[in-house]
């Protein structure tokens, strides 16, 4: 092999657990599978019998678990000179598919490496910033961007959040064999920002899809993002009066200006559509998104656009459209944001985002029955349970 190669491959010797009475002599390759590979593909380029593929592939069930490969995960072949005597893959974090050649040929099973999952609630005092916060609580940062993400419709975590501010969130903690994996999904969230309570319930509705909702089945969501940058500072607010730093001149800064350093990405504040991705005045590198109601979002100073994004595309909310920069009239990186409604300038900080649809009457029944125990675990004292399933 050379490192040339679309796949990175280890040789090792075979686990006696994996190894096949035939496989005397035999060594393990890994594979890492890459952008674009199939079985076929990774069998040729290690030389490997196509014949046995063909006899893996013919097992009943197994083709579909073989065919769908993911970029970056890993793959174990034992062989001998060209042939193969074993093949292992993970299919998910709690079962692996494990295939050995005997004297009757190739058999597979799958193996359960079952997960644990610990029901748990953490609490925290705001700090200095939201992640030490949850991690202090006993946190990880996946539930802390979680948090942000459920209250960022009616939160600016950037320039809202302040010292004694509180949250609580419920959520699954996910290890295997006693080493943590991730954070499930947040169930139910509580922040309390400047006095006051906001609360949130994920909610699986009759059709299978997840949504965020308040306790009296408001969405959580909104047609735009409080804020198109995460986790930045404020550099300059929306100010009618404002003292230019370059023109040095009273000039109006219709916009809010969100310190960042150049590179970071910048997402789309709504669905919508490109009117503008071009170079302009002081704004320098500007991109302009048309919206539905008379809105418009612009995006100032920017280092480059993202690939594909010209005027007329047609974008989502919190797609990477661009990223920061410094062009034009600009004394630092950061990204100029304003929002317009039919052509009046709005305070972004402030102006009321319009919201998604209610839940729906007729899932009104099914949503209170499946979320009250979860709301009501945000009161109840802190007792992490450890729960196998």
């Amino acid at each position: 092999m050379t490192h040339s190669d679309a796949s990175s491959v280890a040789a090792a010797a075979p686990q006696a657990a994996f190894a096949s009475p035939l496989a005397v002599g035999a060594s393990t390759i890994e594979v890492v599978v890459s952008h674009n590979d199939t079985l076929d593909r990774i069998f040729r380029r290690l030389k490997l019998d196509l014949a046995d593929l063909a006899s893996l592939r013919s097992l009943p069930g197994l083709r579909a678990g073989l065919d769908r490969l993911r970029p970056g995960e890993a793959l174990r072949l034992i062989h001998r000179d060209g042939s193969v005597f074993g093949f292992e893959r993970q299919l998910s974090p709690s079962e692996t598919l494990r295939v050995v050649k005997d004297e009757a040929g190739f058999r597979s099973n799958v193996l359960e490496n079952p997960l644990e999952t610990r029901e748990r609630t953490v609490r925290g005092v705001i700090d200095s910033s939201l992640f030490e916060s949850v991690a202090k609580a006993g946190g990880h940062d996946q539930t802390a961007l979680a948090l942000a993400e459920i209250f960022g419709w009616d939160i600016d975590f950037v320039l809202d959040i302040q010292p004694g501010d509180t949250f609580v969130a419920t959520y699954d903690e996910i290890s295997q064999d006693g080493t943590y994996i991730k954070d499930g999904p947040v169930t139910a969230a509580l922040f309390v920002n400047r006095g006051k309570e906001y609360r949130a319930v994920r909610y699986v509705d009759p059709t299978g899809h997840a949504h965020y909702y308040s306790p009296e089945g408001r969405s959580m969501y909104r047609a735009f993002l409080r804020t198109p940058v995460e986790f930045t500072r404020i550099s300059s607010r929306f100010n009618p009066s404002r003292f230019h730093p370059v023109l040095n001149t009273i000039r109006a800064h219709k916009g809010v200006d969100y310190a960042a350093p150049t590179g970071t990405p910048v997402k789309a504040a709504g669905d919508g559509r490109v009117q503008f991705a071009g170079r302009r005045g002081g704004y320098g590198n500007v991109l302009e998104i048309v919206h539905p109601r008379g809105v418009v979002t612009v995006y100032g100073h920017l280092s480059r656009f993202a690939g594909g994004v010209r005027t007329g595309t047609k974008v989502t909310q919190g797609e990477v459209v661009a990223f920061v920069g410094m062009t034009g009239l600009a004394t630092g990186p950061h990204l100029h944001y304003e929002y317009r409604v039919n052509g009046v300038h709005k305070n972004p900080q402030t102006v009321e985002l319009p919201g998604a649809a209610p839940i729906e009457a007729d899932w009104r029944a099914d949503f209170e029955e499946k979320t009250a125990l979860l709301l009501a675990a945000l009161e109840a004292p802190a007792g992490p349970a450890l729960v196998s399933r």
